[in-house]
């Protein structure tokens, strides 16, 4: 029997198809949502997935690693670069303080002529020749100090010890040995005098002219004059000051002179250091003797006048400063006071300041040849125009010793 012949209707249970839509979407959107949960795929590695932001901040900071980075390169590169200047630079050092102290002499040249041309005093044919041709390096230039009274002393010198004509060239070209007779000018320039030098330089060309008057009491000028004059002309590792009765063997001086070319500012001589005399009329008194302390003091060390050598930096220092060293009454104290506040290296060789015969001829025969000799009582051989055949026989190195000698 049905329910509709049993008259009777059935229970309200089913759903209504409005419900029946919304039921089936949100069955839908909750599948949605649970497939993409269990399907998402995993991140490598188990890092994850940079938002945005997170990727413009990794950006910046990679910005930043480079920077560095290129910093770091940079700073090397500049450090290779330092260390590569400063290994040139050790290595080029010395040619540096050579092309320094060329240029100082070029300088020193250029002052010597103008002050030449100011003064209306004729230019050395040295300064000439020297303007036409350039320089050449010299062992030693050798400047024999002389006056105007002492041909017969001069002449002497060219007797014994002093190459004349062509042995004095080729002693200039073979071994690097420059001498000349160092003098200025009389009070009256272009006087009997100087006409007389003049004519003994035409005949002999061994003279170096000074932009220097003459004077014994101006000795420290003229001295102070030579060596940047010297300096100016001929570029030498050394220059000698010598007077012109004293007897000098060359090839010894030389070789004396060679054992110190390495080093820097040598002043090489016999040095002493006498006192300091204050009282007025003696001989070698010194009017500043004030400055020397109480009375009875001594002066500071210094090498001897008669015979001293100075290198090459040392002449060059005098020269750039000629204006204000000062000078002293003696020159031997002037040279020593130039060079006292500097680092210079004092060196006593007492072969520089040997005695005539016998001192200087038993110390040849011993093997000690002497490089110059004199007598300490008159601060020179005495009677040097008649005496110094005699020492330059008996203590002479011989003529031979000069041309085999290897600088």
């Amino acid at each position: 029997m049905t329910w509709k012949s049993r008259g009777e209707f059935p229970s309200r249970t089913f759903v209504s198809q409005k419900w029946t839509l919304f039921l089936c979407l949100g069955s839908f959107c909750a599948g949605m949502l649970f497939t993409n949960r269990i399907w998402s795929i995993p991140e490598q590695n188990g890092l994850a997935r940079p938002t945005a932001a997170e990727t413009g901040k990794m950006d910046v900071v990679s910005e930043g690693c480079n920077s560095r980075i290129l910093q770091e390169m940079e700073m090397r590169r500049e450090n290779r670069d330092m260390y590569a200047e400063d290994f040139k630079g050790h290595n080029s050092i010395q040619a540096l303080d050579k092309t320094i102290s060329s240029l100082e002499m070029d300088l020193a040249t250029a002052r010597a002529v103008q002050e030449s041309v100011r003064s209306g005093a004729p230019i050395s044919e040295d300064i000439r020749t020297n303007e036409s041709s350039g320089k050449r390096k010299y062992l030693m230039v050798v400047g024999i100090n002389t006056a105007f009274s002492s041909r017969k002393r001069r002449d002497s010198v060219r007797a014994t010890w002093l190459p004349q004509g062509d042995k004095r060239k080729k002693l200039e070209e073979e071994k690097g040995i420059v001498i000349r007779f160092v003098i200025g000018h009389s009070a009256t320039s272009g006087g009997i005098l100087d006409r007389a030098i003049e004519a003994e330089d035409r005949k002999h060309g061994d003279f170096l002219r000074l932009n220097h008057v003459e004077g014994y009491l101006e000795l420290s000028a003229k001295t102070k004059t030579y060596f940047a004059t010297a300096v100016s002309l001929w570029d030498a590792d050394f220059y000698v000051k010598v007077d012109d009765d004293v007897h000098v063997n060359i090839a010894t001086l030389g070789e004396t002179l060679v054992r110190h070319r390495s080093k820097q500012r040598i002043y090489i001589g016999c040095m002493k250091s006498g006192p300091v005399l204050s009282q007025k009329g003696v001989r070698y008194h010194e009017p500043e003797h004030w400055k020397f302390g109480e009375s009875g003091n001594k002066y500071f060390r210094h090498a001897t006048g008669q015979l001293y050598a100075i290198s090459n930096d040392l002449a060059t220092y005098i020269s750039n400063n000629h204006n204000v060293l000062h000078k002293y009454a003696n020159e031997d104290v002037s040279i020593g006071a130039w060079f006292i506040g500097l680092d210079v290296e004092h060196i006593d060789d007492r072969r520089l300041c040997c005695g005539t015969p016998p001192d200087c001829e038993w110390k040849a025969q011993a093997g000690n040849i002497c490089v110059a000799s004199f007598d300490w009582s008159c601060s020179g051989i005495c009677r040097s125009a008649d005496r110094i055949k005699e020492v330059h026989r008996r203590c002479g190195e011989g003529e031979n010793a000069l041309w085999s000698a290897s600088f």
